[in-house]
């Protein structure tokens, strides 16, 4: 009777090693167009980023304290603490013809 608790998981380790896995690839950077597009680094000014990229398509007001905004363009978002960039970020977009 002790030999049967043994035998069972030693089964079930058998059944779960002749399983096989497929392989899931996930493209690394195809979130990025093929025309790479330069985002503001951290730091930069809000007059320096208009001068780059120009005006926005949404500007969204500063909330919270330290405030931070955001400025949407087609491609990406920058967001801004007072006049200064903490980060940017690209846009999600959905592959098509898939």
């Amino acid at each position: 009777m002790n030999y049967l608790l043994p035998l069972a998981f030693a089964s079930i380790l058998l059944a779960a090693a002749s399983v096989q896995a497929g392989t899931l690839t996930i493209p690394v950077g195809q979130q990025a167009s093929s025309q790479q597009i330069s985002l503001p680094q951290r730091g930069a000014s809000i007059s320096a980023v208009n001068q780059q990229h120009g005006e926005p398509v949404t500007r969204h007001a500063a909330i919270g304290e330290p405030p931070i905004s955001r400025w949407d363009y087609a491609e990406f978002s920058v967001y801004f603490e007072h006049d200064k960039v903490v980060h940017s970020v690209r846009q999600h977009r959905t592959p098509t013809g898939n």
